[in-house]
């Protein structure tokens, strides 16, 4: 008997309780929970995201735990807080494999953070499932541990280049992100991506987030003739002044880009609720809802069930919180359905999933393709237009 995806999510003692029965695989130890690290950027200005993602960790281990856990084993998170610092992060990492000896890792959750730690449980061959966005992370030759449960870079970039271009008519771009590791390399691919496709750059820059004044930069990008701002950065709190510097100039142009942009931050952060406008964030169709204000059927089950185990989610993004589940369940259903915490039984299992219906989307890995992710399943959002973590299509789409 397999564990149902919707009976393991409603804490089902009956239902999960079939984690506890045999199955055609080696047994495992009963008493020794599996551990879970968690490299997590939870305070600085890269936390947004990871705040969201945490409350689905702890969500899904809570629903596990409490119906009995995988074949009488409970789940143990093990939380480090990177502060989006890769040293910290390396630190973590090192201590998560070698002190806490974690059965497998969930993050970083920022790919600058990643960079760093990426080789390290690559030598380790430590089961790593992750968000982040930057593609040289994902190498099954490199890094045959590693898997991307989230889409690549480039299919976020191919998605705001698509919109930009086809549906506002953008010809003169400008590209910003901040300073770390993923802003500079986000940038990069991006006005390629651009430039490729026949638009003109006319302005690019990174920008330390922590810069209280947004007004040389969004001056320069204006002067150059920008039509569209593209916006790589994880951070609220650069991403709100960018807004009030518009608004302050009486610029009426259109920022698109980075999920962050649509984080429920946001709102206590710009100045007046129309510095919100006119901004739109990748999303997923997962988490859109259409005219009516409807939601995908399964993604209004885990809404009512999220806030039914009081969950906050009207400050945060749903897939943020839906990817932290994914992530504890891809995990729990590795050991479940091997019947071990041997590392090279996860990666194993995570190499046989085609279309696994996650909450967030559906992920299919294998030996030689490690992004998960399906492309058609992004669109953009209207980042103001939150409803418990969701969000209206942006105009222009049917």
């Amino acid at each position: 008997m397999r564990i149902s995806r919707r009976d393991v999510l409603s804490g089902s003692v009956g239902a999960l309780g079939a984690a506890t029965l045999p199955f055609p695989k080696p047994a495992i130890a009963q008493s020794e929970p599996i551990k879970i690290g968690c490299l997590a950027a939870m305070t600085g200005p890269s936390s947004a995201p990871t705040i969201g993602f945490n409350r689905g960790v702890n969500f899904a281990a809570d629903a596990l735990n409490a119906a009995g856990g995988v074949k009488g084993r409970k789940i143990e998170i093990v939380v480090r807080d990177t502060q989006g610092d890769p040293t910290k992060a390396v630190n973590a990492t090192q201590e998560l494999i070698s002190q806490v000896k974690v059965h497998a890792i969930w993050g970083p959750l920022n790919s600058g953070e990643a960079l760093a730690t990426t080789p390290i449980m690559a030598r380790a061959r430590m089961p790593d499932i992750h968000p982040c966005v930057v593609e040289s992370l994902i190498d099954t030759t490199k890094f045959p541990n590693a898997f991307r449960m989230a889409p690549s870079n480039s299919q976020w970039d191919d998605a705001v280049r698509n919109y930009c271009l086809n549906i506002l008519k953008a010809k003169k771009v400008a590209v910003i992100g901040d300073t770390t590791g993923y802003g500079v390399t986000a940038v990069g691919a991006s006005v390629a991506a651009f430039r490729k496709d026949g638009a003109d750059v006319v302005y690019q820059a990174n920008i330390d987030s922590t810069q209280p004044d947004m007004t040389p930069d969004m001056l320069r990008a204006k002067n150059a003739g920008a039509e569209v701002i593209v916006v790589w950065s994880v951070s609220t709190g650069m991403e709100a002044r960018m807004f009030n510097t518009r608004a302050a100039m009486n610029w009426d142009v259109s920022f698109v880009g980075h999920p962050s942009m649509s984080s429920g931050e946001l709102a206590g952060l710009v100045e007046k609720p129309a510095n919100w406008k006119k901004v739109y964030a990748i999303g997923y169709k997962s988490c859109s809802y259409d005219a009516a204000g409807k939601l995908p059927a399964k993604s209004e089950d885990l809404v009512a069930r999220l806030l039914k185990a009081n969950v906050a989610i009207n400050d945060t993004l749903l897939w943020w919180v839906a990817g932290g589940i994914d992530a504890i369940e891809l995990i729990a259903r590795a050991v479940a359905e091997s019947g071990s915490t041997d590392s090279e039984a996860i990666i194993k299992y995570w190499n046989t999933l085609s279309k696994y219906p996650g909450y967030f989307g559906n992920y299919t890995f294998t030996p030689t393709q490690h992004n998960g992710y399906l492309t058609d399943e992004i669109v953009m959002s209207e980042a103001s237009t939150a409803r418990n973590g969701t969000f209206a299509l942006a105009p222009g789409y049917t």
